[in-house]
């Protein structure tokens, strides 16, 4: 039966279905003349469009005693039947059916977001185990053989396969996948690694820490699908009424038959109840603002998503990648006792040969500045301390304090200083020494988008009460994109778990939080947050599938005008419902008086459904933009 009714929902039944009806009004009204149809061709539209409502009704009656409009529109058909009046049967059951389209067609939501996150946990793990005479075997297995206290070998470039912590070598992790952090983590002995990170550089033995279940990686996954079981469908407007509604109509039908002796007219009254401009209301709205979404490159994937995001009080966002663009690059050179163009040279020179993105950023930007670049004699890389290079038979140290107080190259009060501002910026440093003595300093940092402030400024006049920065990143990084962009509430260092835990903090103080990010690991909180919005240009696949709503540009600017078409959506959707139940008001005192019969009721109250319509279809082409 289900595939019957899938069937005869389906957009070119409706259509049919359609086309019956209008030939039926035209032999109604006599534009065929004398030629009458064997049977009246509404009866195709009962068929098609009225038979997938009585089964859904029946069905929620039968299975949890839910009165809904299905059963009133149903009620009203047969009574329709009864009397003769055909088109009006098959005219409510069309509107119903176009109505049920429109919402199906808003609430259909992508559930890839799992697939995508199951993609990053890892195949294979490099298992280490002794052996009595002082020999290793090395044994490939599966990350769900794993058990905690194993010993596994990550070597450069291959993805960590179980949370542990490091017992042998040092390294560089990129944990983007779970914290966010636009660069590399340096990480030495001692240390904790995430299942699903990739190792940079060294190779490194790991004691497993937890079991593959118990994995940070699968931990996220679980909180994403926990979320998205959370998500509660969209309802019709119009069923939150239906308790009483169905009831009331059957009522006033029965009392008017009772008070005037006419069948007709109770027949009506449950022709002109029925809430088909009432069912259009919210659909109509949403798809047309949908629609207007998408033409300034904004996919909202759900109704639900575009009503809960005017209701919002509080938005939340990620640093890297939505506030700021991702990209490492320079921010400032201070040469001493050289040039910018020597300084320049010399440690781009030096960090040529490194894979490391700081090295990358800064060589990329030598060569913008069209400085040619001398090969290195020699090239070492110092695992979270820097690089030792040669260069023209000189030895050039390119990195942090630890790898100049190795070289005993002395950096006077005044230099550490200027370090530590830099530092509280929370900008990456490279200190440069040739033949033991410092030829300056550059910083390097993540750009923040330019419209960021005042985007964070819009959103707080659009009635927004607060707006928090969310961020795996450090301390000193997160507080200065914070202060730079205007929010005030800065929380740093979170894992995945830690930004579920506080988006779920504000939403039991009552409060309705928007999410915005773009990496794998804003995932949970995404889905956990009354509505996510995925920065969909660079975001990942995960993010935008996790979210309700992708910004396909990355211009942020656009939160806000999410934001207010949402309000003017709400308001259309308010007037919308307003209309429809005034017109049925209306429609039923006059039934009641016998000034309308069910022919001329359904049309009646077809008006009700055109007007909704078309202000619905309002929204499209109305300016938010900014």
């Amino acid at each position: 039966m289900k595939k019957i009714n899938d069937f005869l929902n389906s957009f070119p039944m409706i259509i049919i279905s359609g086309l019956f009806l209008g030939v039926s009004l035209l032999e109604h009204i006599g534009i065929l003349g004398n030629f009458n149809f064997f049977i009246d061709p509404a009866w195709m539209s009962i068929l098609i469009s009225g038979l997938p409502l009585a089964w859904v009704a029946i069905e929620r009656v039968v299975k949890n005693f839910n009165i809904s409009s299905a059963l009133l529109i149903t009620i009203a058909m047969i009574a329709c039947i009864s009397i003769g009046e055909i088109f009006a049967a098959g005219e409510v059951a069309f509107i119903m059916a176009i109505g049920g389209w429109l919402e199906d067609r808003t609430v259909d939501r992508t559930k890839k977001g799992i697939t995508q996150l199951l993609k990053l946990v890892p195949t294979k793990g490099r298992r280490i185990n002794y052996k009595l005479d002082g020999t290793i075997k090395e044994e490939i297995v599966d990350p769900e053989e794993l058990q905690v206290d194993d010993i596994i070998r990550v070597l450069p470039g291959e993805t960590i396969p179980a949370d542990g912590i490091i017992e042998f070598g040092q390294t560089s992790i990129d944990q983007s996948v779970m914290t966010g952090e636009s660069l590399p983590v340096d990480k030495i002995k001692g240390d904790n690694v995430y299942t699903g990170t990739i190792n940079c550089f060294g190779s490194i033995d790991i004691k497993v820490s937890k079991s593959f279940s118990d994995s940070s990686l699968n931990k996220m996954i679980s909180l994403v699908k926990q979320a998205e079981d959370n998500k509660a469908p969209m309802q019709r407007t119009v069923d939150k009424f239906s308790a009483w509604f169905v009831p009331t109509a059957c009522v006033i039908a029965i009392i008017t038959y009772f008070v005037t002796k006419d069948i007709t007219r109770a027949v009506t009254v449950l022709v002109v109840f029925c809430p088909c401009a009432l069912a259009l209301a919210t659909p109509t709205s949403i798809v047309a603002a949908i629609g207007q979404a998408t033409k300034f490159g904004v996919l909202i994937k759900s109704g639900e998503a575009l009503e809960r995001m005017g209701q919002i009080n509080v938005v939340a966002f990620d640093k890297t990648g939505t506030l700021t663009h991702g990209n490492l690059a320079v921010s400032d050179v201070i040469p001493i006792n050289v040039s910018v163009n020597e300084l320049l040279k010399s440690v781009g020179s030096a960090e040529i040969r490194s894979e490391h993105p700081i090295g990358k950023a800064i060589v990329s930007f030598a060569k913008e500045k069209k400085i040619d670049l001398l090969d290195t004699e020699e090239f070492s890389m110092v695992v979270g301390k820097g690089v030792i290079s040669k260069i023209q038979d000189k030895r050039v140290l390119c990195g942090n304090e630890k790898l100049m107080s190795e070289e005993c190259v002395n950096i006077s009060e005044k230099l550490n200083s200027v370090i530590s501002e830099l530092r509280g910026q929370g900008k990456a440093i490279v200190i440069t020494a040739i033949q033991g003595s410092v030829i300056g300093i550059i910083a390097l940092s993540d750009t923040i988008k330019e419209n960021a402030n005042s985007m964070i400024d819009k959103l707080l006049q659009s009635g927004i009460s607060d707006t928090i920065l969310l961020t795996g990143d450090n301390k000193k990084a997160a507080e200065y994109i914070g202060n730079k962009v205007g929010i005030k509430e800065i929380k740093s260092s979170l894992l995945p778990e830690d930004k579920v835990s506080e988006i779920a903090n504000i939403q039991n103080r009552g409060q309705l939080i928007c999410m915005v990010g773009d990496g794998v690991n804003d995932a949970p909180a995404l889905k956990t947050a009354t509505v996510g919005v995925a920065m969909g240009t660079i975001g990942s696949d995960i993010a935008i599938e996790a979210a309700d709503i992708a910004i396909m540009g990355d211009d942020i600017s656009k939160i806000g005008y999410i934001k207010r078409l949402s309000n003017a959506t709400l308001k259309t959707i308010k007037f919308n419902i307003i209309a429809a139940m005034v017109i049925n008001i209306v429609a039923i005192i006059l039934s009641v008086m016998g000034l309308l019969n069910p022919v001329t009721g359904a049309l009646v109250h077809n008006v009700g459904s055109v007007l909704v319509v078309l202000n619905a279809a309002l929204l499209y082409d109305r300016k938010y933009i900014q």
